[in-house]
């Protein structure tokens, strides 16, 4: 086993308590804060083919990482079920992550059997997908024809030798591209395309990103690198702030601000000022939006995280294998929700030297981003 495994630390947290009674979900469960409980991410697989520098870097995550056994992670039937007691509460949008979901055998099963579940006044949830794109172009329209609604897309870069040098796996960028095709003709859209910006790394090709996205089906997003677990050795002076993207972008193709799609969007949206499309904004770092979060977190093996900064989670895998009523379940989830005061990234931007070592947060490959 290597030395080199960053551990999780999740296990001296004790066990989600069985509540002593039990209520009746509202669908208007709220944080200590005030913020509503609307989304809800599932992680199926903590295992991924691709090696990120900024997620799971390979000096990290080497041959000899254990990941989960079968017999830890949930399966499809507890995702259902667990995914239907959180609908109950709020929950409208349901997106699956992981390390990489499509890497986890039968995932259309999985999406047909969530596309089963409406809200409580019989609208359907809105469904969707975040992928590195490696297996997309051979899986999209399964995918689709399984109910999924949408997929988001991973690409770092879009010259081929910046983006095999991020996943550290030699995979060519045109792989990417071709499965970005393939779920646009299979109808699984809008389609997103998320790019992490790293200063020294990958910075360079953020133009080049936004002309090939500009006119058409995509819209590209930048993403501030993130603190997120302790294996990605974060620095501050590393992150290029949005607002430097949006002048870089703007200095040759204009860019007008948007309104938001929805209360809580994550992204802050622009669109090129001929009417070429658009392009958001994700500025975890910079511009904290802790006060709208509305995500809740479910990790492989089915703990619960409030925020994706966490340092540990809930355990309802515990509670559901150890014969907890669906009411039971329910309870736990509305007292752990209620009690939420997650609000890391607004400390974080105070003090940007981030937390203390000792408070590890967990990985981003663990509980999806």
């Amino acid at each position: 086993m290597s030395e080199k495994i960053i551990p999780l630390r999740d296990a001296r947290l004790p066990p989600t308590p069985l509540p002593s009674a039990v209520e009746a979900p509202t669908g208007l469960l709220a944080d200590a804060l005030a913020r509503p409980l609307h989304d809800l991410r599932i992680s199926v697989t903590d295992r991924c083919n691709f090696r990120c520098v900024y997620c799971m870097p390979k000096e990290v995550f080497d041959k000899d990482y254990q990941y989960l056994p079968h017999s830890a992670v949930l399966t499809f039937e507890e995702i259902v079920r667990i995914a239907r007691i959180f609908i109950a509460h709020g929950v409208e949008k349901i997106r699956l992550t992981g390390g990489e979901p499509l890497l986890r055998k039968d995932i259309e099963r999985l999406v047909a059997m969530l596309r089963q579940l409406d809200t409580p006044s019989g609208r359907p949830i809105d469904l969707t997908l975040t992928t590195n794109g490696s297996l997309l172009a051979r899986k999209a329209r399964a995918l689709k024809e399984a109910g999924l609604d949408r997929v988001t897309v991973s690409l770092d870069a879009l010259d081929d030798a910046t983006f095999r040098r991020m996943n550290d796996v030699d995979y060519a960028v045109e792989d990417v591209l071709r499965g970005l095709d393939a779920a646009h003709a299979a109808g699984l859209g809008p389609i997103k395309v998320n790019m992490v910006v790293k200063r020294g790394m990958n910075d360079g090709q953020v133009l080049p990103m936004a002309r090939h996205f500009k006119d058409s089906p995509f819209i590209l997003r930048f993403i501030e690198y993130m603190d997120v677990g302790a294996s990605n050795g974060w620095k501050m002076d590393e992150v290029i702030p949005s607002a430097d993207i949006v002048r870089m972008i703007s200095a040759e193709m204009p860019l007008v601000p948007l309104d938001a799609n929805y209360s809580g969007e994550t992204a802050e949206r622009w669109r090129y000022a001929d009417g070429s499309g658009e392009v958001g904004m994700i500025s975890s770092v910079t511009r904290a939006f802790c006060s709208s979060c509305t995500r809740a977190r479910l990790s492989t093996e089915g703990k619960l995280y409030t925020c994706l900064f966490a340092t540990g989670g809930h355990d309802l895998r515990a509670l559901l294998r150890g014969g907890a009523s669906d009411a039971q379940v329910s309870t736990a989830v509305a007292q752990l929700w209620r009690a939420r005061t997650d609000r890391y990234s607004e400390t974080r931007t105070i003090n940007t030297e981030g937390l203390a070592p000792a408070a590890r947060k967990v990985e981003m490959s663990y509980i999806g981003g």
